[in-house]
C-alpha cells in the first residue's frame, strides 16, 4: 500500500514537472490573449449596453455576423529575427501587433484572430479609409529592411494569402503594402518585395508594358495616385514611395519623369 501511494505521488509529481517544463515560452502571453478574448467576447454578449441611448425596449435582430477584413497589409519587421518580432508582438509595453509573422524558413506564426483588430497600421489612409487597423489583416514577415525575402517567406505568403482571399473575398486590388498607408511614415516592405509576382498571382496590381503607351497631355499625375489609394496631402512622400514599390528601388527624385508618368497611366487604367 505504501509503494502503491509512493507511485501515485510519483505519477502525479512527473506530471506537473512534465506540464510546468513544456508550457512553451510564449504560454504567459497566450494565457493574456485567452483572459482578453474572453473579455471581448463578454463585452459582445452584452444585451442592452449599458451605456446604450436608446429610449425604447431592447429589440435583438436575427440578421449579423462578425465583420470580415477586406485589406491584407503587408509589412517588413525591421527587426533582426523571428524569435525578436514576437518577443516584440507579446510585450505590453510596444503597443504593436499583426495577425500573422512569417519567418525566414517560411514558417507561419499566426498571432491574432483574423476577425479580431490589430494594431499594426497606425496612423494611415488608403482611399477614404482613414480606420485600416479596423479592416485588415497585418502580416508582418522577418527582415530587417535592407535585405532580400528568402524563398521560403514569399512561398508561405503566397499560401497564405490564396487562404485569406478565398476565405473573405478580399478584392485583388486591397492586398498592400504598409508604405501605401503611410508614405513618408513607413517604407516597408523594402524594395526587395517581389510585388509583380504577388500581382501575377492575384495579390495586388501591377503596371502594364509600356512600349506603345502614349500619355495623354492632360494626365494628371496627382489625381491618377489619388484614384489608385494613395493619400496625396503630402506629394513628394507618394511620389518616391511610388517609385519605390513600382520600380523597386531607392529614389530620392520628387518629381515624375515621362517613364513614370507612363507605368502610373497603365496602373491608373486598371481603377477606372
Amino acid at each position: 500500500m505504501q509503494f502503491y501511494k509512493f507511485f501515485i505521488l510519483l505519477l502525479i509529481g512527473s506530471f506537473v514537472i512534465f506540464f510546468g517544463c513544456n508550457r512553451g515560452p510564449y504560454a504567459i502571453s497566450n494565457k493574456s490573449y485567452k483572459k482578453q478574448s474572453k473579455k471581448l467576447a463578454k463585452q459582445i454578449q452584452q444585451a442592452p449596453l449599458r451605456d446604450s441611448v436608446a429610449t425604447g425596449t431592447w429589440v435583438g435582430t436575427t440578421n449579423f455576423n462578425l465583420r470580415k477584413p477586406n485589406f491584407v497589409i503587408i509589412h517588413h519587421t525591421a527587426q533582426n529575427s523571428c524569435e525578436q518580432t514576437l518577443k516584440t508582438f507579446t510585450t505590453v509595453k510596444s503597443q504593436v501587433s499583426a495577425h500573422y509573422v512569417i519567418c525566414k524558413d517560411g514558417t507561419i506564426h499566426h498571432m491574432l484572430n483574423d476577425y479580431l483588430r490589430a494594431w499594426q497600421a497606425g496612423i494611415s489612409k488608403w482611399g477614404n479609409n482613414t480606420d485600416i487597423n479596423s479592416s485588415s489583416i497585418g502580416i508582418e514577415i522577418d527582415n530587417n529592411g535592407f535585405e532580400p525575402f528568402t524563398d521560403q517567406q514569399i512561398n508561405s505568403l503566397l499560401s497564405l494569402l490564396a487562404s485569406l482571399k478565398k476565405a473573405y473575398g478580399i478584392p485583388t486590388a486591397n492586398f498592400i503594402g504598409h508604405q501605401d498607408i503611410a508614405p513618408g511614415r513607413k517604407v516597408d516592405p523594402n524594395v526587395y518585395f517581389p510585388w509583380q509576382k504577388l500581382a501575377d498571382s492575384g495579390f495586388g496590381v501591377w503596371w502594364s508594358d509600356t512600349t506603345n503607351v502614349s500619355v495623354p497631355p492632360d494626365f494628371n499625375a496627382l489625381l491618377a495616385l489619388r484614384i489608385v489609394g494613395y493619400d496625396i496631402k503630402d506629394t513628394v512622400a507618394v511620389i518616391q514611395t511610388f517609385k519605390r514599390k513600382y520600380e523597386q528601388f531607392e529614389n530620392k527624385e520628387v518629381i515624375l519623369t515621362d517613364v513614370d508618368k507612363k507605368i502610373l497611366f497603365t496602373l491608373y487604367k486598371k481603377f477606372e
